[in-house]
Order: structure tokens, then C-alpha cells, then sequence
């Protein structure tokens, strides 16, 4: 199984794809619920047609104290990944999606894209902008 995926790595890396480390936390009431709820996004997440995750690292869940202003406790939990994306409206994909801490880009050195990839990518973002704004939680202030 590992060697399978080693080498569906190294195939998409050879088609282009972009590789990536990536760091994505969750803060919980209880210790189960930051280690279902962490293992279930990840799970998501590698249903994801235009991504692979090749490696992924869950870090001891740690006891937070007055983590918010109306939480005496909470558990925190994060899980260190390296993913390959097909492409950079990809990545924008995951990050808005899936809101990784951060994410690094390992190879390649330089990325390019069409016009049409970089429309849908700016698309992606004014969408995901519009539906915080229908839920009432935010959007854009238009200056007058």
C-alpha cells in the first residue's frame, strides 16, 4: 500500500502537480471530539478528486486553558500533511475548504497558470465571500 502511493506521487509530480506541507488544527470541548472531528476532516479532504495526501502526522492533543472568552477548557489538535495538488485553483480550494494554518509550497519553484485558471480562482474567492455575507457573518464593506 505504501509503495503504491510513493508511487502515485511520483507519477503526479512528473504530470505537474504541486507539492505541499500543510498544517490544519482544531479546537474542541472534549479530547474525542478534537480527535473525531480532526480525523474526519481529513478524511474529507482525501476524497478530493484533484488532491493526495502522501503523508499525515496527528500530533498529541493538548489540554488548552480559557482557549475563548466563554470556554474554561479546550483540547486542541493538529495534524501535519503533505498533499499534491493538480494545480494552484486547487490549492485556493483546500485552503478554503479545508483552512489549513498554513501551508508551504515545496515544489515546483515557479507556478504558472492561464488566464482561465486564474479567473476561476479569483471566482472561487468572491463566491466563498457572498456565502459568509447570505449567512450574515461578514462580506465586504462598500465605501461611499
Amino acid at each position: 500500500m505504501e509503495q503504491n502511493l510513493k508511487e502515485q506521487e511520483e507519477k503526479k509530480l512528473k504530470e505537474g502537480w504541486i507539492k505541499t506541507s500543510m498544517m490544519i488544527e482544531v479546537l474542541a470541548v472534549t479530547e474525542e471530539a478534537a480527535r473525531s472531528s480532526l480525523e474526519e476532516h481529513v478524511k474529507q479532504m482525501e476524497r478530493e478528486k484533484k488532491s493526495l495526501i502522501v503523508k499525515k502526522d496527528f500530533k498529541e492533543i493538548r489540554k488548552v486553558d480559557k482557549p475563548l472568552p466563554n470556554l474554561e477548557v479546550g483540547y486542541s489538535n493538529v495534524v501535519a500533511l503533505e498533499v499534491l495538488a493538480a494545480d494552484f485553483d486547487t490549492l485556493v480550494f483546500i485552503a478554503m475548504n479545508y483552512a489549513p494554518t498554513t501551508i508551504e509550497i515545496f515544489s515546483p519553484d515557479r507556478i504558472q497558470m492561464d488566464a482561465g485558471e486564474a479567473q476561476g480562482i479569483l471566482n472561487s474567492v468572491s463566491d466563498l465571500i457572498h456565502k459568509f455575507a447570505q449567512q450574515g457573518l461578514g462580506g465586504v464593506v462598500i465605501r461611499s
